[in-house]
Formats: structure tokens, sequence, C-alpha cells
């Protein structure tokens, strides 16, 4: 599995999403993930699966200098005193001393930037946190956490796949060496039953879905994070990595619609 080099962490470009997998469900497809070879988990407080994912995690015992767990404070935990409750919260029933990525899952609309920083970049100095990023922050407020603020941030995750156009996003980030994870990498399943992607599929004996994907995990600076429950899902995405794309294949996926956005809750921030 190839990594991405960001702020002293190396990320792996293909990881497990686990939103919407509760309980049982979830550490056994947390179990399953890690057996198949999976070594970067993204969860979030907001998800509710972080003892179930601590669980799985000590189940199977993996080296934990090789594996990279991500997690995030949820949009109404952003008062300095609100970020470490929520990040104590998510360290015990993670099981772990440490977490490799802290992200604020949202911005909000009255949130302090600089005091969220600053209290970030105390949990990342006191070793609890390897680092520090963001999901779902347009440029705009990227300019101010990179370039006023100047906090370390290892990432931006956002929603990110064959259907919509993240290239404006892309550029900022890529400027500032930031790479982007991208979640919904397969638009909510959308991707299945494209014909163009299908047609690509064909040429390669591979499915539609693993070409969005592979899509993706081509261009630098760019890791994906899709949501797979069960073990043959799970493989499949892995298998995408052995796909090879050619310049006709990428011409046709550049021809495709790209402004179909499957999150946009009515707090999020305005896209560029």
């Amino acid at each position: 599995m190839e990594n991405l080099q960001t702020q002293g962490i190396a990320l792996p470009r293909l990881g497990l999403g686990t939103f919407r997998m509760q309980g049982d469900a979830c550490r056994a497809a947390v179990e399953s993930a890690l057996a198949l070879g999976y070594r970067h988990l993204d969860t979030a407080e907001m998800y509710g699966n972080e003892e179930a994912i601590g669980a799985a995690i000590a189940a199977l015992r993996v080296a934990r200098k090789d594996l990279h767990v991500t997690t995030k404070v949820w949009n109404e935990n952003l008062a300095p005193e609100a970020i470490r409750r929520a990040f104590d919260a998510s360290l015990k029933k993670l099981r772990l001393d440490q977490v490799d990525l802290y992200l604020v899952h949202w911005p909000a609309p009255n949130m302090n930037l600089p005091a969220m920083f600053e209290t970030l970049m105390k949990l990342q100095q006191e070793g609890r946190t390897r680092a520090i990023g963001v999901a779902n922050f347009n440029i705009a407020l990227l300019k101010t956490v990179v370039e006023d603020i100047k906090a370390p941030i290892a990432c931006n995750q956002v929603e990110y796949h064959v259907m919509l156009d993240q290239t404006k996003l892309r550029q900022y980030l890529t400027a500032k060496s930031i790479p982007l994870v991208a979640y919904c990498p397969l638009a909510k399943g959308g991707v299945a039953s494209e014909e163009v992607l299908m047609a690509i599929g064909r040429k390669h004996d591979a499915t539609a879905a693993q070409v969005a994907l592979k899509w993706l995990l081509d261009q630098d600076g760019v890791a994906a994070i899709p949501k797979a429950s069960r073990a043959e899902s799970q493989k499949v995405n892995l298998d995408a990595l052995k796909l090879r794309l050619d310049d006709d294949d990428r011409k046709a996926i550049a021809a495709l619609p790209k402004h179909k956005r499957c999150v946009n809750p009515a707090f999020g921030p305005a896209w560029d």
C-alpha cells in the first residue's frame, strides 16, 4: 500500500470509511478489513462507532506503528474545552494512547479558528495526536487556517469522486502540499451504473467502482476512504489498486458531468 507523507505521518492511500457502521457489524467489518491488509481506519465521534473500532483493533493486534487511525471532533464541540473533552472520549473509546490524525469534522458558523487550532496544536505537541487536519473546509477557510494561523494541516477530507469537480480546491491544496482525502469516493454507489465507467471496466476486466476508485488514487496527493462493510467489497476496493487506466480512459472520465454533490448539509460551508 502506497502512503502519502504529510506533516510527519504516513497516510495509506486507501483506507476504510466507517460512517453508519455500528456495533458488532462495525467491529466485524474492521476486523475483516485489517485481516485483508487495510491499515488506514477512518472514524469520528459523530459516527458513534469508536468503541467498536477500538475493540476490533484490540482483537487483531496489528502492530500500532503499522496502523493509521483518524477520528474527528464534531462541529458542536469546537470550543477549546469541548475539543479536549471530545478528544479524551474518543481516545478512551478507541482504546489508544494516541491517534494518528485528529480532524475538525465540519466548520461551524460561530467557531473561533485561532482558539480551535491552538488547542489542536497543543494536543499534537502533547503527543496525543500525531497530526491534525480538517474536513469539509472550503478554500477561504483553508487560507485562514494555513496562511494566517499557520496550523500544520495534514489533510483536508472532502467529498470527491468522478461526478464532482474539485479542481480549484485540489489546486490550492497541492500548492500547499496538503493531501486531499476523498470521502464518498464512489458517489454513494452512484458510479456503479455509470455507462462510461462500466465500459472502461469491461475493457480492463474490472467494475465501474474500481475504475472510479483508481481514477482518484492515480492523482497526486489524493487518498480515498470508501465505506465497505463486507469483506468481498473491501477486497474489490483493494484490488482496484492493480488497475492500470490509460489516457483514453482518463479522457472519457474527464468528459463526464461533474456537479453531483452527495453530501451538502445546511450547516456546511459555501462551496467555491
